[in-house]
């Protein structure tokens, strides 16, 4: 019968490739044209900055309802509420330690270095100092009443990730008190989610542009001649940070995970690569958060450590400031002791967590903390306006590469991550989706396979 021919059998289905790899490749090319354009039309390219910050601006509006979905269902998918609870105790833990280590290297690079001896100060320049002291940040107990939205559904409008934060614990802990009368609740929000996904990956097809337009504007604004009474407190802290990434971050990867620090960033290449061209470690929030739960990272762990960090985890932001207020005191001719610099450090350290989500958090953070607690170095923070976009780059690498060893070494702490899934991931035998920001072949969100599912059953 022509019903058993061969002929008649069902096609196999087509295997969608992956075209995100020329993404990547427009962006290093759009790079380049930008520092190119930046060098000889200086005037120009300043005006191509919005072209940047309208890509950014595309980012951050995903940012809200990706946290949001990612923690609800990580928590309702957890039948103890208090493994929830341990995974913040833990994860909190890390990143007060991580931040004191990250400021104490800084403190004695900067002492090392003494970078801004002979330096002058005019009165543009203090003038320029005093306006980045930002309004918006907050002290300790503002910042901790800020946390709380005034509508549930603020916390979205408003771009806050920790008011966002909060409502998505809420919601979590609702869920999983509801039981069953919930899962549908958690399928909705779980085909939300996709969708969200599906547009991120939409908008990242405008990275090129926005890459283009933040180089180009960032080139043209400073320029060569800006950089070169610069240059000592530039690669004392470029150098600083990748010390710090390889070595002190290396090394806790390797005894606490057993992995390479090379292969887990050979991994988020692709995201370092987006950061290095927006100068924004928020562009690759969404696109952490994706990869660390297809690595085998579980998505308790990756719902709260992630988000939390990018507010209270910021390694490079730690460094950035040491190196600064050293850097300025010693151009103001008023070099601090130890004594003076330990008390400003560890303020900078609570300061900064009241300046989380301020735009330009590491320069508006700095001089907001000298205005609060040692007002006559603000005059300075103006000597190193000029490349504090340049050193953002460091900033906000450093601060993503802290993240992303930390949601690792917060699963294996918590055995939270499936050790035989990080080891295909990371050899490529599970390569992970870039059309969709999904694991290929996954229905859904959360279907994620090994192990894992499992244990969080059981949890």
């Amino acid at each position: 019968m022509a019903a058993t021919t061969p002929d008649t059998a069902p096609a196999a289905p087509r295997v969608k490739r992956d075209r995100t790899h020329y993404l990547y490749i427009a962006v290093i090319v759009a790079v380049a044209l930008g520092i190119a354009v930046g060098l000889i039309w200086p005037d120009a390219a300043v005006q191509l900055k919005p072209l940047g910050t309208g890509f950014v601006n595309l980012i951050k509006m995903m940012i809200s309802p990706i946290i949001f979905c990612t923690i609800v269902l990580g928590i309702g998918s957890v039948r103890k509420a208090a493994k929830v609870g341990a995974v913040g105790g833990i994860a909190l833990g890390y990143f007060l330690v991580m931040s004191l280590v990250a400021l104490a290297i800084g403190l004695v690079v900067g002492n090392v270095l003494h970078p801004g001896d002979g330096l002058h100060l005019t009165n543009a320049i203090k003038q320029t100092g005093h306006a980045q002291v930002s309004p918006d940040a907050l002290p300790p107990v503002d910042f901790v009443l800020s946390i709380i939205p005034i509508t549930f559904v603020s916390a979205f409008t408003e771009g806050q990730v920790l008011q966002t934060l909060l409502v998505a614990l809420l919601a979590g802990f609702a869920l999983q008190a509801m039981g069953s009368v919930g899962q549908p609740v958690l399928r909705g929000i779980e085909h939300i989610q996709r969708l969200v996904f599906r547009i991120l990956s939409m908008v990242m097809w405008a990275a090129p542009v926005g890459a283009f337009g933040a180089i180009a504007a960032v080139t043209g604004s400073a320029g060569l001649d800006a950089l070169k009474s610069l240059a000592v407190l530039m690669l004392g802290f470029y150098v600083t940070c990748v010390l710090f990434v390889f070595v002190v971050l290396g090394a806790i990867l390797r005894v606490v995970a057993g992995l390479n620090v090379f292969s887990l960033f050979k991994y988020l290449g692709r995201e370092f690569l987006l950061i290095l061209s927006t100068s924004s470690s928020e562009s690759a929030l969404p696109r952490l958060i994706a990869k660390m739960e297809h690595l085998g990272v579980s998505k308790p762990v990756v719902g709260i450590t992630v988000p939390t960090g990018y507010s209270f985890n910021l390694d490079g932001t730690m460094i950035y400031m040491t190196m600064a207020s050293l850097y300025i005191a010693d151009a103001l001719g008023t070099p601090m002791s130890i004594g003076e610099q330990i008390p400003l450090l560890l303020f900078l350290l609570l300061a900064s967590k009241g300046a989380a989500g301020v735009s330009g958090a590491g320069l508006a953070t700095l001089a907001g903390g000298l205005q609060s607690h040692k007002p006559a170095l603000v005059d300075g923070v103006g000597l190193i306006v000029g490349i504090d976009r340049f050193m953002s780059e460091a900033r906000a690498l450093t601060n993503f590469a802290g993240n992303a060893v930390a949601t690792v070494l917060v699963g294996t702490w918590t055995k939270e991550i499936d050790k035989e899934r990080v080891r295909q991931v990371l050899a490529g035998a599970l390569p992970f989706d870039e059309t969709t920001l999904m694991d290929e072949g996954q229905e859904a969100v959360t279907e994620l396979p090994g192990p894992r599912d499992g244990e969080l059953a059981k949890a």
